[in-house]
């Protein structure tokens, strides 16, 4: 194991934010999580490894850790990493454009060190987002446990905690995905994702932005704007992504009794473009606190 390095941010940043992210959806095997580190179990490219992350005290960076086998990708996971912790956003800038909408300016001046966490593997991501149409956190996390257990690769000399590597698309897509939890169609949906991943017909990535992603993710049977978007926002850290049929978004107690239809959060969230995906963080903050 080499040098840890040491990724800088703009202050402030949030590691209980990030903490609390982890927690809700931790995968055993995969990830593990301590009151001041998260690690990983990763692929890259035809390398496997782990990564460690940990907020500094004396300093506003995060120290990263890589395995051995990973020391020849550390620029490419360096970028990975800033991504999924948005280490290279520039938390005034956001303030000061939310800070004229009578709503939600006082929730991100409140809150200013609110960042946008993303996964570190899309296609993860995707898996999590699929499984995770119409029911909660919780049981989205189940049944994702469930096929890492089914499906998930071993980790050789990994530590204590990642012992598997996260199944790859062609594992999902050859699996009949049966007495796992999911309705039928869901698992047929998540099944086509995989293949088209697995074939190469499906291309996740936001190199042509996240609107193109959102349609190439929306011509496949059994995923919707609202899945899509959610890609886009947590696969990718994408800042304009904004999954507006969202519940969270549009039932927070900041719209009142009511809360507002996804037409009329659509609507509203154009004088929020690019940073729709801060706004979606801020007010999903707002619908967990209950106000």
């Amino acid at each position: 194991m080499t040098e840890p390095l040491h990724l800088p941010y703009l202050e402030p940043w949030d590691w209980q934010q990030f903490h609390h992210h982890f927690a809700l959806r931790l995968l055993p095997g995969v990830e593990r999580l301590d009151a001041e580190r998260y690690s990983r179990s990763l692929r890259l490219g035809t390398v496997s490894g782990w990564l460690s992350v940990r907020p500094l005290a004396d300093r506003p960076a995060l120290e990263l850790t890589l395995s051995d086998s990973l020391q020849p990708g550390q620029q490419v996971l360096v970028g990975k990493v800033r991504k999924m912790f948005d280490l290279d956003a520039d938390p005034q800038a956001i303030a000061g454009h939310f800070a004229a909408d009578p709503l939600l300016g006082p929730l991100v001046a409140a809150r200013p060190g609110l960042r946008l966490p993303a996964a570190y593997d899309p296609f993860e991501q995707a898996v999590r987002a699929v499984v995770g149409q119409q029911v909660t956190v919780k049981a989205a996390v189940t049944i994702t446990r469930r096929l890492l257990e089914r499906l998930g690769e071993p980790l050789a000399d990994a530590p204590p905690g990642l012992h598997l590597l996260f199944p790859t698309p062609q594992a999902i897509a050859d699996d009949p995905l049966e007495n796992i939890g999911m309705p039928t169609r869901r698992a047929q949906a998540l099944r086509r994702l995989a293949a088209a991943v697995a074939e190469g017909a499906l291309q996740l990535h936001v190199e042509d932005g996240a609107d193109a992603l959102v349609r190439r993710l929306c011509e496949l049977p059994g995923i919707g704007p609202w899945t899509a978007e959610y890609i886009a926002l947590r696969g990718f850290g994408e800042a304009d992504a904004f999954p507006a049929a969202d519940l969270g978004l549009l039932k927070a107690p900041l719209w009142g009794l009511d809360g507002l239809t996804a037409k009329a959060l659509t609507l509203r969230a154009e004088s929020w473009r690019p940073w729709r995906a801060y706004a979606a963080i801020h007010i999903w903050d707002n619908y967990a606190k209950g106000g």
